[in-house]
This record gives C-alpha cells, structure tokens and sequence, in this order.
C-alpha cells in the first residue's frame, strides 16, 4: 500500500492480467466503463515506447448512485481507476486508489460509508488477484 492506494502483482502475460482483473471487478459489482490504452496512445501522441499501460476505470452503480444523491460532486472520485502495467521482468502491478481518501476529501457522512464499502470490495478484487 502507498499513502493513497494499493498495489499487488500478478503472473502475466499483459492481455490475460487484464482479462482478470476486469473478472475479479465484476464478481464485486463493478463494470469496466472505460478502457484506456496509454501505451498506444503515448505511441501515438508522442511516438514514445512504453510497455503495455491500462486505465479501467471500474463503477458499481449501486454505490456510485448512493455518493452521488449524498453529493453530487463526490462524482470528482469515480469511477475507480485500475492501473494494470507490465514491469520490465514481465510481472503485472495492478494498482488502484484508495477510496477511503474520500472520506478526507468529503465531509459528507453519507459518502464516508460508500467509500468504506467500496474500499472493501475493491480490497477483496486486490486479494483474488493475488490468490
């Protein structure tokens, strides 16, 4: 864990890390919204080389309807964003932000529960990962 968010890694190869981590998500309730392929885009954009690079940006309706009713601009930390990059020995780092930060972000008690759900949910994602 960083000071903001956790990090676990998983046996490759890149495709099929990915394909996990969006089965491991959808078994907690969470639907991939967004799929961002930054090392083609950096390829493109700046004709720069990088190994391969995912953005998913991971939400659970039920939850993210619940922050957003209680405030709606707790919309600002959704949906979860996954990071899943190749490291150089080949190994996957699949990283996410913690959503516990929001309760330091959001006064609002009602989001404070959503987060502590989501915060539970996205942990036991990480742990199957890791099994």
């Amino acid at each position: 864990m960083s000071e903001y968010g956790f990090n676990t890694q998983i046996s490759g190869p890149f495709d099929a890390a990915v394909e996990k981590v969006t089965a491991a998500l959808k078994t907690e309730g969470f639907g991939v919204l967004t799929d961002i392929d930054v090392q083609a885009t950096m390829k493109a954009k700046l004709d720069v080389d990088l190994r391969p690079y995912r953005i998913l940006g991971a939400c659970n309706p039920p939850l993210a309807h619940q922050a957003i009713t209680a405030e709606p601009m707790s919309a600002c930390c959704c949906p979860a964003m996954w990071l899943v990059r190749e490291e150089a020995d080949g190994k996957v780092t699949v990283s996410f932000l913690d959503p516990g930060i929001m309760v330091n972000l959001v006064s609002n008690t009602a989001v404070h529960g959503v987060a502590t759900e989501a915060r539970a949910r996205l942990l036991r994602v990480k742990d199957s990962l890791a099994a």
